[in-house]
């Protein structure tokens, strides 16, 4: 079987790593456009300079031939924001750097687009029980949320005005094997034995193992239903915080120590601390019903919540110096 030409952008990102190696797996003749080629390119990928993601980028040579682009690439959030106006740096990069490499892929005769989107254009939280839906009206809160949702907004104008084929996936929290941030740190905590304030909270978060969202992705190449539509993606099981707690304990052989404080007051702690969105984050609910998804494309997560955990786990166990 002939496989497709695909530019992917965002290579060496925890995401783009992942799909690199799908790709390679799968023997689709990949390029990955880098700033600098400095980095470690596996074989028989082929790297290609294109500097810095912005409005004036040529991606003239990093597309020529390319049937597929997989755009991964995306200022995401930087927690010592130095910029003057961060709304308009996340737009110059996300939505201008976005729509300038699809107005070239159109130029080039790339027939789709798959942009790696954030489940933040929905919005920040759910109520109980009630996911967000592709249906949804998009509520993005934060100027990475906002600048996802513009970038899309911009990527359906292209495709209508000219034929290109596009497709949006916004995934929700992704962990795996090299996850960093919050989950990092809940690994770290556990492996210590540490005892947390955590072993009373009700809430539902749906999370995306790696391995999921980079089948899906690949999925997503050359599926022909896939064709100018959203999807949303999870493991398709939510798990309350303390669930997540006591599962991942499992999946590092530790043992749980989970205090049941009451959410009302960790919710009261948070807030005093200055630290409500790490609460929202903690204790708050944010689901999402992947049903289309699974029906328009005929896919279900290939890998279970606790066998993602367990390689999570492995790789981070084997990542500890002693």
């Amino acid at each position: 079987m002939t496989r497709c030409n695909v530019l992917l952008t965002g290579a060496t990102g925890f995401v783009g790593r992942a799909i690199v190696e799908e790709l390679i797996l799968q023997k689709y003749n990949i390029r990955i456009a880098l700033r600098n080629i400095c980095t470690y390119v596996p074989r028989g990928v082929v790297p290609i300079k294109v500097g810095d993601m912005l409005i004036d980028t040529n991606w003239q040579n990093a597309l020529c031939g390319v049937d597929v682009v997989i755009h991964a690439a995306a200022r995401v959030h930087v927690l010592t924001d130095m910029a003057v106006d961060s709304l308009a740096e996340f737009r110059r990069i996300n939505v201008e750097g976005t729509l300038n490499l699809a107005r070239q892929a159109v130029s080039a005769g790339v027939k789709r687009f798959v942009f790696i989107s954030s489940i933040k254009v929905n919005g920040e939280s759910t109520a109980h029980g009630r996911p967000y839906t592709t249906a949804d009206e998009p509520s993005p809160v934060d100027f990475y949320g906002v600048s996802k949702y513009e970038a899309e907004l911009g990527l359906l104008d292209i495709a209508a005005k000219s034929g290109i084929e596009v497709v949006i996936i916004r995934p929700v929290l992704v962990y795996g094997p090299g996850v960093k941030a919050n989950f990092l740190s809940m690994m770290r905590w556990l492996n210590k034995r540490a005892p947390l304030p955590f072993g009373a909270i009700d809430n539902k978060r749906s999370l995306v193992a790696l391995d999921n969202l980079v089948d899906l992705i690949v999925t997503c190449i050359d599926h022909p239903a896939a064709a100018n539509e959203s999807f949303l993606v999870s493991d398709d099981e939510d798990l309350s915080t303390t669930e997540l707690l006591q599962r991942m304990a499992v999946a590092l052989g530790r043992p749980t120590r989970l205090l049941p404080v009451p959410t009302g007051l960790l919710k009261a702690v948070a807030v005093f601390l200055g630290k409500r969105d790490v609460a929202q984050r903690l204790l708050g609910s944010l689901q999402v019903d992947i049903s289309k998804t699974k029906e328009t494309l005929g896919w279900t997560p290939p890998v279970s919540v606790d066998v993602a955990l367990k390689k999570t786990a492995e790789d981070f166990l084997s990542r500890q110096q002693y």
